[in-house]
């Protein structure tokens, strides 16, 4: 916290006034009065247990503060000299600091050195000795804060906590330690543990996906609202982008055991040629929304791809696994991942989201024949029977060639022309017989549930509106939780 600090050396904790001082802690006698007594009252266990959760908050804090005094002040003399070689004294004044802790809060006076009063501190010895935070809040206080957080409203945070503590927080302060909590992420992502190598997955598998935020009308931009709202989506949204990094093994198919999955008639399909089908391995997800000055999404790109990149790095590389890159047509996408998983330094593999071409299958299907009748479901699974053997180029050709036997309007070619070069764009991602042959995976599950799991299940409450700054904090926080890092994230941040 503080740079260039000079730690002292310390006298032992002296045992006899330290225990001379819990014993005069009221609420312990209490506390064995409270259970005498609702034995004698026949008190029900509910009543007790409340009573008791009521003095261990008391019992709590009047120890704390005996903590707290037994530490003092912070006074090491006069001056002191610090690591740089530059010697700061006391000033003669003490600083008084609140501090919030689940028990409540405390003032906390302490000695601070520096050159002279209204000058920069330099140094706080209590602060450096009990390791509190830059905020009033506690390293506790905030893991639970924050923690909650990234499941609940703020203000369901304090609301929930209020019952449990006995105070308040107000959601300003939760909104801000939650943003300044962020600023950590970044950090911890470039050091945090990897798996063992004997733990993950046969293949390594990155992805990611955008996923829209609602936000606040200070945020949004006035020629971005008209363009979403003439092409008829919502125009109140910035797109957030989400990443996903995970493992698995490999997991063989048929193609015609996935076209029975996809119309749901397995019962053609002999049960025991499904081999079970693998679980993700060590599943990480980050998400990010930044623009730059002019409005770009670029950096969220380069966040969000760079950071797989080092996922790759160090989970995928040094054990040579088959590292797969699957995600649907944004072609601004693949730009990105191209630029940040360059052919010459990875071995990826390409894959165009199966559900996505589906559904332009689909779409092209519905110009020939109406909707849900038997013949566009025969027309349909014939031409997807046709992309899971790899067989892009005559699914095209049909198309057109259909196309010139019926009275298409304009419009209509249109749309069949969109679906058609939509798959000779992505035409070298489709190659699904060889994928399933391999055991790829060809369909993006993981990213859409991470989407939905990182954005939508926390950022999209009734009434919800983000600001830049707010959701950003919120994506990162909630990714490290969603990743099952928690815990180590907050040992890092504390240490």
């Amino acid at each position: 916290m503080f740079a260039n600090i000079a730690i002292k050396e310390r006298s032992p904790l002296n045992v006899q006034h330290y225990r001379a001082r819990t014993e005069k802690i009221p609420h312990l006698d209490e506390l064995s009065r409270l259970l005498a007594s609702a034995v004698a009252d026949d008190v029900s266990a509910h009543e007790v247990e409340q009573g008791l959760w009521k003095h261990m908050l008391s019992l709590g804090r009047q120890a704390l503060q005996v903590f707290f005094t037994h530490c003092g002040s912070g006074d090491e003399g006069d001056t002191v000299k610090l690591d740089d070689g530059r010697t700061v004294k006391r000033l003669p004044e003490l600083h008084t600091r609140r501090y919030l802790t689940v028990f409540g809060e405390f003032s906390l006076p302490r000695f601070v050195y520096g050159s002279r009063e209204g000058q920069k501190i330099d140094y706080i010895p209590l602060d450096t000795r009990l390791q509190l935070p830059a905020q009033k809040f506690s390293c506790l206080l905030q893991d639970w804060n924050q923690s909650m957080a990234t499941e609940l409203p703020f203000g369901k945070v304090d609301k929930h906590l209020s019952r449990l503590l006995s105070f308040q927080q107000s959601v300003d302060s939760l909104e801000k330690s939650n943003r300044l909590l962020a600023g950590h992420v970044g950090d911890f992502w470039k050091q945090v543990a990897q798996p063992a190598a004997d733990e993950e997955g046969e293949l390594m598998v990155v992805t990611a996906d955008g996923k829209g935020v609602v936000m606040c009308s200070g945020e949004l931009e006035a020629t971005a609202q008209e363009k979403a709202k003439s092409s008829g989506r919502p125009g109140n949204k910035k797109m957030a982008l989400i990443g996903a990094a995970y493992t698995v093994d490999a997991y063989p198919r048929t193609p015609e055991q996935v076209l029975a999955a996809l119309f749901s008639d397995l019962r053609r399909v002999d049960d025991e040629s499904l081999p079970t089908r693998p679980k993700p391995l060590y599943k990480r997800v980050r998400g990010a929304l930044l623009r730059n000055e002019q409005g770009k999404t670029d950096p969220q790109s380069d966040a969000i791809f760079s950071w797989l990149a080092d996922e790759v790095k160090q989970r995928g590389l040094p054990t040579g696994k088959t590292l797969v890159l699957i995600m649907d047509g944004q072609e601004s996408l693949w730009n990105s991942g191209v630029r940040h998983l360059p052919g010459e330094q990875f071995q990826v593999v390409e894959i165009l989201d199966l559900i996505h071409a589906t559904q332009y299958a689909w779409t092209a299907t519905h110009l020939f024949y109406t909707k849900g009748s038997p013949e566009a479901t025969r027309h349909a699974r014939e031409q997807i029977s046709r992309l899971l053997n790899s067989q892009v180029n005559q699914v095209i050709e049909d198309w057109r060639e259909k196309a010139e036997q019926e009275p298409f309007s304009v419009s209509d070619h249109e749309k069949l022309e969109k679906v058609c070069g939509y798959f000779t764009n992505h035409a070298h991602r489709m190659r699904y017989k060889d994928y399933l042959e391999k055991g790829l995976p060809v369909a993006s599950g993981v990213i859409e549930g991470a989407c939905r799991n990182v954005v939508k299940d926390r950022m999209e409450h009734s009434g919800m509106h983000w600001t830049m700054k707010g959701a950003n904090a919120m994506l990162e926080l909630r990714s490290i939780q969603l990743s099952g890092l928690w815990d180590e994230f907050m040992q890092d941040w504390r240490e």
